[in-house]
């Protein structure tokens, strides 16, 4: 079997290419996916592991097939989180505008630390037994993950790696997920990565609901991400005894907690079903935008989205902000200056960021809180207000994206704090902008 292999994802119905379970279903005499004995001589149908969650239009499960079932492990006991939580009170809420310089990736000969222990949450809002929420993490990290794997009880983890490819270890098989890509490891599902060097990215994490695409409206059927760039992992299972132990960690109400078990939990013969991890590179996004004047939305950068129950209000976004034309006509083409009632937290893969070309960086972030004032710095206003308007290139070199939220987030004490990488200066890239008001104008 391929040790890395993706399909096409199918949204909202099972997935045609079920890997690997036609064949072991045939090589076992049987006809069905749940048979009552099958005749493998390697297999036993005791492996089989339903993954199962209600969405309001359609279900999402997959059937998976195990040479042994995952509950077979001791008990779980607490684990130090370090820096991950879902305490929001632990510091007094700041309403300003923050901005953070690139999260620092820890020197491995001086501290190894892999993904797990590389977690550092930086703000968010809800909480997971309720299942209403978000939170943003960091995740810095310079080795792997060895005889271990996680999985998030919570909710679903959407990964952006910013620095260093991630070979990631799922149930469902093996996905590598480089800078400019993202991935989608869903509720429950566990995983293991595996990193080349210092390696640093951004986590947008969702309780209650999954992440899917939006609506696209009066778009009609083509536009934004298309359903067939999405792909899967395809099958790949190791029949693996650790006589020293595997750590199994569960992210469970916030907390962490560790089982141990003796062998391999990636021991999947094959699955079928449409409840899986999945992967996007986001150079195939299919950009749309104002071809004569004004601004659209940035809603028409939108990624993936994950729903409330209220129409039209969005628990979370991911929003990019890729190469595109500005062309637009007697018009300011950076972002205007506003406040929303969505929170807002602005993170940076690669490049120069339009509207902050200066102290924006890679690896490092933003928050423009629920109706916080932001927009270009003074810099940025004064040279797109005097040139010439021309059909441009805007942002070739660089993917910026947002993590928005109809939530209002608050910042840990790690992110204000403890990271001591928050830019206190921040204010001042808007302090040179002048008053051009002139009344006798006409």
């Amino acid at each position: 079997m391929n040790l890395i292999s993706t399909s096409p994802l199918s949204w909202g119905a099972s997935c045609p290419r079920a890997t690997g379970v036609h064949e072991l279903l045939q090589h076992a005499g049987v006809a069905r996916p749940y048979p009552r004995t099958c005749t493998c001589q390697d297999l036993e149908m005791n492996m089989l592991l339903r993954i199962h969650a209600v969405q309001e239009l359609y279900q999402r499960d997959s059937w998976l097939y195990r040479i042994l079932p995952s509950v077979c492990h001791k008990p779980f006991k607490p684990l130090e989180e370090g820096h991950l939580t879902h305490d929001w009170d632990e510091i007094q809420p700041d309403p300003n505008q923050l901005r953070w310089k690139p999260f620092e990736i820890p020197k491995a000969p001086q501290k190894k630390m892999d993904f797990v222990s590389g977690l550092h949450t930086l703000c968010g809002a809800g909480e997971p037994r309720g299942r209403n929420g978000i939170a943003v993490h960091i995740f810095v990290c310079n080795s792997s993950m060895i005889d271990r794997c996680l999985y998030n009880s919570d909710g679903d983890f959407l990964i952006v790696p910013q620095q260093g490819k991630l070979l990631i270890t799922t149930e469902f098989g093996k996905m590598l997920v480089e800078p400019n890509e993202i991935c989608v490891i869903q509720q429950g599902m566990r995983f293991s990565v595996e990193v080349f060097g210092e390696t640093r990215g951004y986590i947008l994490e969702v309780y209650g609901a999954h992440f899917e695409l939006p609506d696209l409206g009066p778009i009609g059927a083509n536009g934004l991400a298309n359903p067939r760039d999405f792909l899967v992992p395809v099958a790949w299972y190791e029949d693996r005894q650790v006589p020293g132990g595997y750590t199994v960690i569960s992210k469970y109400q916030g907390k962490l907690f560790a089982a141990q078990q003796d062998y391999s939990p990636y021991n999947v013969v094959a699955w079928h079903g449409n409840y899986t991890p999945y992967k996007y590179h986001l150079e195939k996004f299919m950009v749309i935008n104002a071809v004569a004047f004004d601004h659209a939305d940035p809603s028409i950068f939108t990624v993936l989205t994950a729903k409330t129950t209220r129409a039209g209000v969005a628990l979370a976004d991911f929003v990019i902000f890729p190469p595109r034309w500005g062309v637009a006509n007697n018009t300011f083409r950076p972002p205007y200056y506003h406040r929303n009632c969505m929170s807002e937290f602005m993170g940076l893969i690669k490049g120069h960021y339009e509207a902050k070309e200066e102290g924006f960086q890679p690896g490092g972030g933003s928050l423009h809180s629920m109706m916080t004032p932001h927009g270009p710095d003074a810099d940025c206003f004064e040279k797109a207000s005097k040139a010439k308007l021309e059909p441009e290139r805007v942002a070739d070199g660089t993917m910026a994206f947002m993590f928005e939220s109809s939530l209002s987030l608050a910042v840990t004490k790690w992110g204000l704090q403890t990271s001591n990488r928050l830019d206190k200066n921040y204010y001042k890239c808007w302090e040179p902008l002048k008053s051009h008001f002139n009344p006798k104008c006409k």
